[in-house]
């Protein structure tokens, strides 16, 4: 499911990136190819108007002035006087039987129309000097040219010359610039839909671990649930059988096994509404001090029956208030305390202080300290996941494993901080920081 997921979120982060890019790189290739158009046509354009220039300056046209434009140009000029073409069309070497027919064809094209534009309402011509510029592409040859037709009228005798730039090289430079864009887009594109798969790899991660978390959830919790209900099934085909005084003991373990359960269920319950953003903090101004004292009481005659020291430090000057749940971190001070009972062997010792802490952010400090079995380093950062049993060998009933789950989502809910380390007297030191 992931994994096609992956390549969905690939596909689009990537495609659609990788599609913006190429349609701006389209739109500004565009742009640049119209921009190399015009700015060639201009430089045409402005080239054809210093030639009229000299040419109105002029009385005559000489052929070594007409060479020199087109050998610094690459123009190929065409020259008819009175319909005739002039001598230097045969003459000059550049013009060959093809470039004659381009002019042929360029003159048969716009000679009528440039004529008529040049005639006054009455009909008759203007005397003097004129151009007109246009793009013109051979019927024959396919080859595209800007091309100048500039007449000359002088005593009712019209000369013609035709200028044709062709636009060979124009293309050229455009054919290499839209083969570099397409080299630039294909690097880009692998490397968006790379970055991509990178990307949402990366965002799928914890979306992927979660998933698994919550399958490993989903059977540690049926396999814990099984076994109460297992052995309330069997206590219950045994009591059909059974005497009354069997009975009792069987209805006693239906009980424990049922209470069993519900307190699995409870847990359960709370993890998933922390979940869910439906774990209630209902803070209120606390007494920490008390909650601990109140915490002290409540597991002393407990660690008296483990034969197990349980000692509290308070703070000898009163503690400000603190801003926290009190039902809420009550149940962290029960969850650290009974777990320390739990691992924790007879003659041991448990402790449980409290520190106000002032720095740059005052903070409230509890410790529980223990000289129990203590949990190995490699154990230490599972220790608050989902049904995690730092001794997996041990099979203590109504020990799930989601103590510490529900304590770790408390302290995360007040903005608070949980964490182990190992105490030098052997054991474990469990530290809860919460915020004032």
């Amino acid at each position: 499911m992931f994994r096609k997921a992956h390549l969905l979120f690939t596909l689009l982060c990537g495609g659609s990136t990788a599609a913006i890019m190429v349609i701006m790189s389209l739109f500004y290739l565009s742009v640049s190819e119209k921009s190399l158009y015009d700015n060639q046509f201009r430089s045409f354009q402005n080239d054809i108007s210093t030639i009229t220039a000299s040419l109105e300056q002029s009385t005559s046209v000489s052929m070594q002035w007409l060479a020199r434009i087109e050998a610094q140009n690459g123009y190929s000029i065409f020259i008819v006087d009175n319909g005739t073409p002039f001598l230097y069309n045969d003459l000059h070497s550049n013009v060959d039987p093809t470039s004659q027919s381009l002019f042929s064809e360029s003159l048969d094209a716009y000679n009528a129309s440039i004529l008529v534009e040049n005639l006054d309402p009455e009909g008759n011509t203007y005397s003097g000097i004129w151009h007109s510029e246009y793009e013109f592409t051979s019927p024959t040859t396919g080859d595209s040219f800007y091309a100048s037709l500039i007449d000359i009228e002088r005593n009712r005798i019209l000369s013609q010359i035709i200028i044709l730039f062709p636009l060979s090289s124009l293309h050229v430079s455009i054919m290499s610039q839209r083969i570099l864009f397409l080299l630039i887009d294909l690097c880009a594109v692998i490397a968006l839909f790379t970055f991509s798969w990178v990307f949402t790899g990366k965002l799928l991660k914890p979306l992927q671990q979660n998933h698994e978390k919550q399958l490993q959830f989903v059977a540690a919790a049926s396999h814990e649930l099984r076994t109460p209900l297992s052995a309330i099934l069997a206590s219950n085909e045994c009591c059909q059988t059974a005497s009354e005084e069997e009975r009792v003991g069987f209805s006693q373990t239906i009980r424990g096994e049922g209470k069993r359960m519900n307190n699995l269920i409870d847990d359960m319950l709370t993890l998933a509404h922390s979940g869910m953003s439906r774990f209630q903090i209902d803070r209120k101004s606390v007494e920490l001090d008390t909650l601990c004292l109140n915490a002290y009481e409540a597991f002393e005659p407990l660690c008296e029956q483990k034969c197990i020291e349980l000692s509290l430090q308070l703070p000898d000057a009163p503690l400000i208030r603190c801003s926290c749940d009190p039902d809420r971190i009550a149940q962290v001070l029960s969850i650290l305390l009974h777990n320390a009972l739990s691992y924790t062997p007879e003659g041991g010792q448990i402790n449980l202080s409290l520190f106000y802490r002032k720095e740059r952010k005052p903070y409230f400090e509890i410790v529980v300290t223990d000289t129990g079995i203590g949990i190995t380093d490699a154990e230490k950062p599972h220790i608050f996941d989902r049904f995690y049993r730092a001794e997996k060998s041990r099979s203590t009933k109504g020990h799930f494993g989601l103590g510490l789950s529900i304590a770790y989502e408390i302290v995360t809910g007040h903005h608070g901080k949980i964490s182990v380390r190992d105490n030098p007297l052997g054991g474990s030191i469990f530290t809860v920081k919460l915020p004032e």
